[in-house]
């Protein structure tokens, strides 16, 4: 298999949402959560890129843009 890259084009209320569950999730005990050390670096990856190129994850109205977009990605019904 190679090396190749793949492209993952979230919107922007998806890459704020992932981005601040992978936060939480890289504050655990990843061997408690994901059984295979192999998952960690693409974790690790997926996370430093979402925070380099995600600027609204450093605004001051981080906890509102967060709710609603968690709102909009929830199902209706």
């Amino acid at each position: 298999m190679s090396d190749s890259q793949v492209t993952i084009k979230p919107t922007g209320d998806e890459a704020l949402v992932l981005s601040h569950w992978l936060e939480k999730l890289q504050k655990t005990d990843l061997s408690r959560v994901v059984d295979d050390p192999a998952v960690w670096a693409p974790i690790h990856q997926i996370a430093g890129t979402l925070d380099k190129v995600f600027p609204e994850l450093f605004a001051p109205d981080y906890d509102q843009r967060l709710g609603a977009a968690r709102q909009r990605l929830r199902p209706e019904g």
